[in-house]
């Protein structure tokens, strides 16, 4: 039923186990406490947008395609609550995650945030997380979660509330400033002003959304009219292990081993881009149910994998038989790997290169020598200086000797 899903969703929000008892403490008191969490002021309880928010989203919560969405959450909300519950930041700001993705973390919105929690590309880097042409960490339920604490707890310390933080969140550090320094105060009523407008319109009903799921969240007898004690008791079997895998292992075969559906695991994982880990490093860490941990170990063994995958981005003067002399394959190898109907490429094409192991120790990263420049690293390899820069992370033309860059 789609309103128990929803309670077992919020109930997961706001327990710290999968057993706790319901307090039933009044929910004014809960409410109030829920305010003061976010240093909102109580007389905010009467806001009429936030009323009318609400009771949008109790309504919303009765439509099933919205809860097909949410399924999602079901595995991995303890362990993410868990994060948020050893950090320093308040445990409701879970509900910045919900208003932002519904705890989607295959959520991309038109600006290029991905992920549950919606990290640009920039800020995703900059709190640690990798994006290149094999992982989008921002849709990495773990390190995502890691990386948006430590940018709440930055947001925190510069503007000294949580509710500028959250709104910081949503429209950036400097439109927050400048939005104080025109209103000559931080106070929420004020900033929330829709006449005088100092912060975007979307950014005032972003927090006005936090603090109504979080709201709805805290209505006793509506949870408890739902079953909410037996839901969330079910709610505690759902739980992730993480588990080393080699470079290049094949998600399918893990699935086949844990005798899971190979689809299940790819949710679990969608910071892979493709259906295999990426080529560097010895190893790279795979989310699977904690229930098939066990399997895992008993079954998984690394297999003696001769081939591995690169992907490779068609640039111009680019063609099939070039490219199979470049990673020392048949073209028609390639064309049949990627199930092209012609030889044709076209610019900025995707191809996954099925190529030796010993391939990765050669060509698919570059040690920079003395002498060396991007652009003739790029001539070298055939690969532009902005893709170079891309892969790579890089913020500048400036490399040194001894850098590694991937250059495939």
């Amino acid at each position: 039923m789609p309103l128990k899903l929803f309670t077992l969703l919020v109930s997961l929000l706001l327990s710290t186990s999968a057993f706790a008892v319901i307090n039933f403490a009044p929910n004014h008191a809960k409410e109030l406490k829920l305010l003061r969490s976010f240093d909102i002021q109580p007389s905010f309880l009467n806001d009429t947008q936030l009323n009318r928010i609400k009771e949008q989203k109790r309504s919303r919560y009765k439509n099933k395609y919205f809860f097909k969405t949410m399924n999602d959450a079901y595995i991995f909300i303890p362990l993410v609550k868990k994060i948020i519950a050893d950090s320093e930041v308040p445990s409701e700001i879970l509900y910045l995650a919900m208003a932002e993705s519904n705890f989607s973390t295959r959520a991309y919105s038109k600006k290029k945030a991905s992920g549950m929690w919606q990290f640009m590309p920039y800020t995703g880097r900059v709190y640690g997380l990798k994006i290149d042409e094999y992982v989008d960490e921002r849709r990495d339920l773990v390190k995502s979660t890691e990386a948006a604490v430590k940018y709440l707890n930055a947001l925190h310390k510069k503007f000294g509330k949580w509710y500028l933080a959250a709104i910081a969140y949503n429209c950036g550090e400097g439109r927050l400033r400048k939005a104080i320094k025109k209103a000559g105060t931080d106070d929420l009523t004020v900033l929330l002003n829709p006449k005088r407008k100092y912060i975007p319109r979307e950014s005032r009903k972003y927090i006005r959304k936090i603090i109504a799921l979080a709201l709805l969240g805290y209505d006793e007898e509506y949870m408890m009219e739902n079953e909410c004690d037996y839901l969330l008791n079910r709610g505690n079997a759902y739980s992730l292990a993480t588990v080393k895998v080699p470079a290049v292992e094949n998600i399918n075969r893990v699935a086949k081993l844990i005798s899971m559906p190979s689809k299940e695991l790819k949710k679990l994982n969608r910071h892979l881009k493709y259906g295999f880990l990426p080529p560097y490093g010895k190893s790279y860490h795979l989310y699977i149910p904690y229930v098939k941990l066990a399997d895992f170990r008993k079954n998984y063994k690394p297999a003696a994998l001769q081939t591995m995958y690169l992907v490779h981005t068609v640039s111009s003067g680019d063609n099939l038989s070039y490219l199979g002399k470049r990673y020392g394959i048949p073209y028609g190898r390639i064309k049949d790997f990627n199930h092209l109907k012609s030889n044709s490429l076209f610019l900025k094409q995707k191809l996954i290169i099925p190529v030796s192991k010993s391939y990765k120790k050669t060509a698919s990263f570059y040690t920079v020598k003395s002498g060396d420049t991007l652009d003739s690293i790029s001539k070298n390899f055939k690969v532009s200086i902005a893709d170079l820069k891309k892969r790579n992370s890089l913020r500048s033309d400036m490399i040194k000797i001894g850098d590694k860059l991937s250059v495939n």
